[in-house]
């Protein structure tokens, strides 16, 4: 039987840190700078040797950070290292389209105009925010960063413990798996995970174009899968473009300038010329969901519990409310004297997170089950129903404030404020 609540144990046992969070590449760092706020001390395990993950080449990856992202960035103290690399987004538009026939009129058409915050969110690239972490979490002294080391084995039935590839055994009072879509943390404490493959692989790379974006991100839906041209500062962009697996093997295969060729007529030439603007990328798209977030002293945050498809840019953004909302419940059961790590205190992590998590997936899955099609009856009729909404300055708000991460049970730090 569980511990109750409001029994502080494992106190003044010599352990290494209040939490260790194993996995160091977005979320896990944000945890432990949150958590830092609090008085509470972390040990981010990082697989990643940082001569690998503080590469400019490394990822590729630009998100897209809703509003409410960038204000927990903000309440982080990280906001002002990044923020002049980032892309502020002020339009966001969809439309159909075809190879060679450049894009539809658009049906959907967000502007940040329509609500009183300011930007509906930023483009950052990977290669800031990550570096930014890393020399938050270096000067931290509440913060112990492994770089380069695995776990290999943990146990939770008395303080949280891990074994590393090296021998050494780390405790602690509660274990969170930051560690991704294939989590071995959630895997070792027998959590199993839903989902499926969408036969899908996304094509990732930035570009240099000759015209300015305007801030304006453009949603292309391709017959294949979703393409999106999203704003990076000057003139340039991030694309992610979905293909079939076969095709997008065949296309990442090619060299520079043919892949870019097969670009050109899907992207159009509203941008006037483009070229290629560092690496080029590929991940492999599926849906994965975690059948529980906690455990007996264990919590999963970020893509270790969901992993959606990036079809809506919320994937980070999602993680991001997982931080906010386990630093909050943490902060709030430690300012009362609870036992942060008792399966009733993590419970309310779970119950915040859960139905969120859950709309947010069967709404990118539905979205791209939609689109990603070339059928004329559903074509006529997902244009239709996006029109309706578009043509409703109400409905349309609506979906800004949701695209901004505005509504809903927001955490402290993702409304700018401190725990």
């Amino acid at each position: 039987m569980d511990n109750p609540a409001h029994v502080p144990i494992l106190q003044g046992m010599g352990m290494d840190s209040d939490i260790l969070i194993v996995g160091g590449g977005l979320n896990g760092p944000c945890l432990a700078l949150a958590l830092s706020q609090a008085g509470l001390t972390s040990t981010v395990i990082d697989a990643l040797p940082v001569e690998t993950s503080d590469d400019a080449r490394f990822d590729g990856r630009s998100y897209a950070l809703a509003l409410a992202s960038a204000r927990l960035l903000m309440a982080l103290h990280v906001w002002d290292d990044v923020k002049d690399n980032a892309q502020p987004m002020l339009e966001i538009k969809a439309s159909d389209g075809r190879a060679g026939e450049g894009p539809a009129p658009f049906f959907l058409h967000f502007d940040h105009a329509e609500i009183e915050e300011g930007p509906m969110g930023y483009m950052l690239e990977d290669r800031f925010l990550r570096h930014a972490l890393l020399t938050r979490m270096q000067a931290d002294p509440n913060i112990t960063h492994l770089p380069g080391t695995r776990v290999v084995a943990q146990d939770t039935t008395g303080p949280a413990a891990v074994t590393l590839e090296d021998g050494r055994t780390l405790t602690a009072r509660l274990l969170v798996g930051a560690d991704g879509r294939q989590s071995g943390t959630g895997a070792r404490a027998g959590i199993k995970r839903q989902g499926w493959d969408y036969g899908q692989t996304a094509l990732v790379c930035s570009l240099k174009h000759d015209l300015p974006h305007h801030g304006i991100a453009h949603q292309f839906f391709m017959p294949a899968g979703p393409l999106a041209i999203l704003p990076l500062p000057g003139n340039r962009c991030s694309i992610v473009w979905s293909e079939s697996h076969a095709r997008a093997a065949e296309i990442n295969a090619l060299r520079d300038d043919d892949y870019l060729d097969v670009l050109r007529p899907r992207f159009g030439d509203f941008l006037g010329e483009i070229a290629l603007d560092g690496d080029r990328f590929t991940y492999p798209l599926n849906l994965t969901i975690s059948e529980r977030f906690v455990a007996d002293r264990l919590a999963l945050v970020g893509d270790a519990a969901h992993g959606v498809h990036p079809i809506a840019g919320q994937g980070l953004n999602l993680g991001l409310r997982d931080v906010g909302a386990l630093a909050e419940v943490l902060t709030d059961a430690k300012r009362r004297g609870e036992d942060i790590a008792s399966l009733l205190v993590l419970e309310r992590y779970q119950r915040w997170r859960r139905f969120d998590t859950a709309t947010l997936a069967a709404s990118t899955d539905l979205i791209n089950k939609l689109f990603s099609n070339d059928n004329p009856i559903l074509r006529a009729g997902r244009d239709l129903g996006m029109g309706l909404i578009n043509a409703f300055p109400a409905a349309r708000r609506s979906f800004i404030r949701e695209a901004a991460g505005l509504t809903g049970d927001v955490p402290r730090l993702l409304q700018g404020k401190p725990l």
